[in-house]
């Protein structure tokens, strides 16, 4: 049983329970962090962030190295209390590790390059002025991670925070305190002069607290509802967020489609981590010619694939609230008029769900327009792509989407609304490091990954300086009629010729 954490001194003894989903069984016990102790954190996290701050971009890298080298090695035993706390399969534990690992290493190899200084040009009229823009670190940075990918989710703010120079004070969720315990031990054995990354560990009130605690931003990922009550926290201190939020993600199939490929690209995308995928594909639009063929592929996949604990590929329901949600999705879609070809309702069993396959769904069912986050799918047949556009993006969410078709594949992406797009394979844009990831409505705003995710932990400083006395003095009460003549002259040769 895992009791220890990486804050100091709670100033309550109260403590709460994280249980195996698999089995019940405690698997460890943590501290509710107070207001008190999470400003002690953030008061430290200043301090820390000062120094982190001062060592540089090329000092800063060889130390997140020195930390993803601690993530690489033990990796086993990180993996073990994903397990344990999450219900997440070992390999798929290890693959969500590799790929938080990837994004570590660019961030640590590129935040120079990206937010270093640099000199800009200035305009004709400003040709006196010498342009300088930086990206400076808001000093410290408070993340609020997810359960579902304990690891990959939360390094994405976290590592490009660090990168960027600030100090991180991380709470991860109370289903996964152990996991973010464990990161925090790392970095503190690859970077032990100061208090750079803390862990806080409690309920959504020790996440209001932080919110409220003066940090330079907040990082935010989880569910659409709580990102709300995170946006109105951190609204009394004018406290600027990213918000990484829910999906109900669309994978879309043409004509052309490479069928075999769709098929197992829509089981993985639905079932893998038991359906618990902001990413995850939860609704399928397949074009008529090839519906039948499609869905017969699927379900045959679906049908070797099956929840449990051991060597099941898929794990538990980790949240034992979300199998409500669930039931409540199958039930309504079902009294709808849905044709279940594999599983449904009454493949709930505990806190396990086995593969759900339905389809002829209303578009205006639960189990279409709320997101699900479980191990089931929709299947809908269109008669064009013009239909099939047109029902993804109606949806209020906008975080991700995949498309299947070898003729026009690109096309059909370009017409999605969301914050990315991968065609002919599953959510790729979320694995490669100089992408960009986030959506647009209510799955969020903001960016993790990529330039775009270096630059959300920083803010832009612009400085001047003036190399001489400009022949136009424009800011002066001195400011002659001639100069005025002059400038009005300029500004008709330099812009009344557009367009």
């Amino acid at each position: 049983m895992v009791t220890s954490t990486t804050a100091e001194s709670p100033s309550t003894q109260l403590r709460f329970d994280v249980r195996d989903p698999a089995t019940g069984a405690v698997v460890g016990r943590y501290p509710v962090h107070t207001e008190v102790d999470v400003a002690a954190a953030v008061a430290r996290a200043r301090e820390a962030g000062t120094w982190w701050a001062a060592l540089g971009f090329a000092e800063r890298a060889r130390r997140l190295d020195r930390w993803r080298a601690e993530v690489t090695r033990g990796r086993d035993d990180l993996a073990r209390i994903m397990r344990q706390e999450m219900g997440k399969p070992l390999s798929d534990a290890k693959l969500e590790i590799a790929m938080a690992l990837e994004h570590l290493k660019w961030a640590a190899r590129n935040a120079e390059r990206v937010l270093g200084p640099k000199s800009v040009h200035a305009s004709l009229l400003t040709i006196n002025q010498s342009c300088r823009v930086e990206y400076r670190p808001y000093g410290v940075v408070g993340v609020i991670g997810p359960w579902n990918y304990p690891v990959f989710t939360p390094l994405g703010s976290i590592s490009f925070a660090l990168a960027a120079g600030n100090a991180v004070v991380f709470k991860p969720s109370e289903y996964t305190p152990g996991v973010g315990a464990w990161l925090a031990e790392a970095f503190a054995r690859a970077v032990p002069e100061s208090p750079v990354v803390q862990v806080i560990t409690g309920d959504g009130a020790t996440g209001a607290a932080l919110c409220r605690s003066g940090v330079g931003k907040i990082g935010f990922t989880g569910s659409t509802a709580t990102g709300k009550r995170v946006m109105a926290a951190c609204a009394e201190t004018l406290t600027p967020v990213l918000m990484e939020c829910g999906g109900k993600d669309a994978l879309v199939v043409d004509a052309d489609a490479d069928l075999a490929a769709a098929a197992d690209a829509a089981l993985w995308g639905g079932m893998s981590n038991a359906g618990q995928t902001c990413l995850g594909v939860e609704r399928i639009y397949v074009h008529t010619d090839v519906y039948d063929e499609f869905l017969g592929r699927l379900v045959d996949l679906a049908r070797e694939v099956h929840a449990g604990r051991g060597a099941a590929k898929i794990g538990p329901i980790t949240m034992p609230k979300q199998l409500d949600v669930i039931r409540r999705h199958l039930e309504d879609a079902v009294l709808r008029g849905a044709r279940v070809l594999l599983g449904g309702p009454d493949a709930i069993e505990g806190q396990f769900v086995q593969p759900t396959i339905l389809a002829d769904v209303p578009e205006d069912a639960a189990a279409v327009v709320e997101e699900t986050f479980g191990p089931t799918l929709t299947v809908a047949r269109v008669a064009d792509m013009d239909e099939a556009v047109a029902r993804v993006n109606a949806s209020v969410y906008g975080l991700g989407a995949t498309v299947f078709a070898r003729r026009d594949g690109r096309a059909i992406a370009d017409r999605i609304e969301s914050g990315g797009v991968s065609i002919n394979a599953f959510v790729a844009h979320a694995t490669i490091p100089t992408l960009p990831l986030g959506g647009v409505r209510e799955s969020g705003f903001g960016r993790v990954h990529g330039p775009d995710g270096l630059r959300e932990f920083a803010y832009a400083k612009s400085t001047t300086r003036q190399l001489f006395s400009s022949p136009l003095a424009l800011t002066t009460f001195t400011r002659s009629a001639r100069v005025d003549a002059v400038v009005d002259r300029l500004v008709s040769v330099l812009h009344g010729r557009s367009g």
